[in-house]
């Protein structure tokens, strides 16, 4: 596993619009205001052709110039590292158009976002052994305050914090719109970790394997093309193990089965010993009977492994970043979540 250099004092931010970019409110003042935070703390910035564009189906612009801009971005020494500008719908289609195989060749270099951004986490990974962070996307960074979430964000980012807790409380619904782009989290939900191992709920729970996972909107898409790789990633790192971090967007309780059913038949989850589960966007649904955990567990307990879930992770903030590729430890003690990610063998470049 490669990882980049982490972000120093004089660094530069690059920012890309693979997927929606910062066109409209509240976007685009949060994305301004991201960029004066990040310069006050001492980064110089770097902004892709598509970051302000809004003529794409799904994607800031067409698949041809989102694919260019990515890969350009990636490949070029302008740039330290690289946060996307935001989640969006299509950034699959971009994929044709970027050269995994000159990516992976490439010095390596720290991608942060996360939702339809997991066409690049994930890929990164699984495709180049390329380290990544599923993380909050650039106009987070606008918010003012910063919640402790986009702090831990840019610890991650600057390597200066390897050790997550997750947090107290989490957002139902966000006041944050055109009038007000730069408000912070309304924290109104208290978290409540559900753990189980097998079919049984459980207190106490422990996982050690590498990261891995992202949004199931995506991962689900990207089964059986080309593009999934997975299987021989997974051999490949056979004697970690793998915790694989899911979460979801516009699935609702069936859809997040049938997700998990087909991940689970495409083999992906060899290997695992265990797995995290965030809030789903669909939080608290129920559809003939059938629960938000239930949609899970009856197909994960097979695994016999921890399933944590209602973790701080995904499209209900606050959301821990991840670094997908790490090794991991993991222990939970009730609602106590530790994670603490490992960088194994770091490259001489670091």
């Amino acid at each position: 596993m490669k990882y980049g250099k982490f972000l120093e004092e004089g660094g530069t931010v690059g920012f890309v619009a693979p997927s929606f970019g910062c066109n409209i409110e509240p976007y685009r003042t949060g994305f301004e205001q991201a960029q004066k935070k990040l310069q006050k703390l001492g980064h110089n910035t770097w902004l892709g052709p598509n970051c302000y564009e809004g003529k794409g189906i799904g994607i800031s612009n067409t698949p041809q110039l989102c694919g260019k801009e990515l890969q350009e971005a990636y490949l070029s020494k302008e740039s330290d590292v690289l946060i996307s500008c935001g989640g969006g719908e299509l950034m699959c289609e971009i994929l044709d158009y970027v050269d995994f195989d000159r990516i992976k060749k490439a010095d390596p270099k720290w991608y942060m976002g996360y939702s339809d951004n997991t066409n690049m986490t994930f890929l990164l990974t699984t495709l180049c052994d390329t380290a990544s962070i599923y993380g909050p996307c650039a106009p987070a960074f606008g918010m003012n305050p910063w919640h402790p979430a986009i702090d831990d964000a840019y610890q991650v980012l600057t390597g200066k914090k390897h050790m997550l807790n997750g947090y107290d409380g989490w957002e139902k619904e966000s006041l944050k719109d055109e009038e007000h782009p730069t408000e912070p989290y309304h924290i109104t939900e208290e978290k409540v970790l559900h753990t189980y191992v097998g079919a049984e709920k459980a207190i106490y729970a422990q996982m050690q394997g590498r990261l891995i996972g992202g949004c199931m909107d995506c991962l689900v898409n990207l089964t059986g093309t080309k593009y999934d790789k997975v299987n021989e990633f997974t051999e490949k790192y056979k004697e970690d193990g793998f915790i694989w971090f899911l979460e979801s967007c516009d699935l609702n309780v069936m859809a997040i089965r049938r997700a998990v059913w087909q991940m689970k038949h495409a083999g992906w989850f060899r290997y695992v010993k265990g797995f995290l589960i965030g809030r789903p966007l669909v939080f608290g649904q129920e559809m003939m009977e059938l629960d938000q955990y239930h949609a899970v567990i009856d197909l994960l307990k097979d695994y016999n492994v921890p399933v944590i879930m209602d973790v701080d992770l995904g499209h209900l903030p606050p959301m821990m970043p991840l670094i997908c590729g790490s090794m991991a430890e993991v222990s939970n003690d009730g609602n106590h979540l530790e994670i603490e990610m490992k960088l194994i063998k770091p490259p001489k470049y670091f």
